[in-house]
């Protein structure tokens, strides 16, 4: 790819956005546009970010605090994303109950690698090293109320970006707050809300997600409407089917389905299996499964998984493994 080094470090917060072609007046307004990509968090991937209402255990942290607050054991999960065009995420995630209360705890380290730099006469330039390092480490708090009907959660998180310029490294260094909440009224209708990356707009891009879902035994259906600072608002809806664990002896099995109102990112003219299915000019679905078994050696642990087909970008995709003690 041939590229000036003079503007690699705006390509390189455009395509990081899962919005990179929006048009609109606020795009990028905002720096820290890695924040809003889905790392850590599986399941939201694959269920079309429509995942506020839902989200629990570890992966809530990353989407809503309040999530969090339906822990009952201590639960580590490890998680890797292969994004878009060498970007890749690692996250850990740890939860601790401490009487009703739930301590919660992040570290996502994002880098970009393969990246191939060339100076304005197109030559290579093999000192930039790594362009992008991004890191995010959190602590969350959440609790729930009422017989957990509602939950409540927040969470104070540090963001360091370090971006190359063209002439060196960059670095940026940033503070910020998400709050959340969740309410269950009734077993089978959930709502839930989070003001996510709260702090300086001009450094972080300021979000409101607000969702509903209809869940059962074997299903649950979920929406979910998504207004960041710097671009338009958008919609995301996700179904996923329950295998309960009773049913199969061994252990409760999820299939994943979403849809987002992403922008158009090209055709996939790659010949994979995203093209043999029909998906290569697409990057609104998304699909994924599950994994849980309570009786893994006497501990309880997950497997999760998600792909987004993203056009002319490239495929997404996303594992997480946990385990509760």
């Amino acid at each position: 790819m041939k590229i000036s080094n003079i503007v690699t470090a705006g390509l390189l917060v455009g395509l990081l956005s899962t919005n990179a072609l929006a048009i609109n007046k606020n795009a990028g307004t905002s720096a820290g546009a890695f924040l809003k990509i889905d790392a850590g968090a599986p399941r939201a991937q694959a269920l079309g970010n429509a995942f506020v209402s839902v989200a629990d255990g570890p992966e809530a942290l990353f989407w809503n605090p309040a999530g969090a607050a339906s822990a009952t054991t201590h639960e580590l999960q490890f998680a890797y994303q292969d994004y878009l065009q060498g970007y890749k995420s690692r996250t850990l995630a740890y939860l601790h109950p401490i009487g009703k209360t739930i301590i919660g705890l992040t570290l996502n380290y994002m880098d970009m690698d393969d990246f191939d730099f060339r100076d304005e006469w197109g030559n290579k330039n093999p000192e930039v090293g790594i362009p992008v390092q991004n890191f995010v480490g959190s602590l969350s708090v959440a609790r729930g109320f009422i017989d957990q009907k509602l939950q409540i959660g927040g969470t104070a998180k540090y963001v360091t970006e370090r971006l190359y310029n063209g002439h060196g490294h960059n670095h940026y260094d940033n503070v910020g707050f998400d709050v959340g909440a969740k309410l269950r009224l009734v077993n089978w209708l959930g709502l839930g809300g989070a003001l996510v990356n709260i702090g300086d707009k001009d450094e972080m891009p300021r979000g409101l997600r607000l969702g509903a879902d209809l869940n059962t035994r074997y299903f649950t259906v979920s929406g979910e409407y998504t207004k960041y600072c710097d671009d338009k608002a958008r919609y995301g809806v996700g179904l996923e089917i329950h295998i309960p664990e009773d049913l199969l002896q061994v252990a409760r099995f999820d299939l994943r389905v979403g849809y987002y109102t992403r922008d158009n990112t090209g055709i996939n003219t790659d010949d994979s299996w995203v093209k043999k299915v029909g998906l290569e000019e697409t990057s609104r679905v998304s699909f994924g499964a599950g994994v849980y078994s309570g009786e893994l050696f006497g501990y309880g642990a997950s497997i999760d998984y998600a792909v987004t087909p993203f056009g002319a970008l490239g495929t997404s995709q996303q594992l997480a493994l946990s385990i509760q003690f």
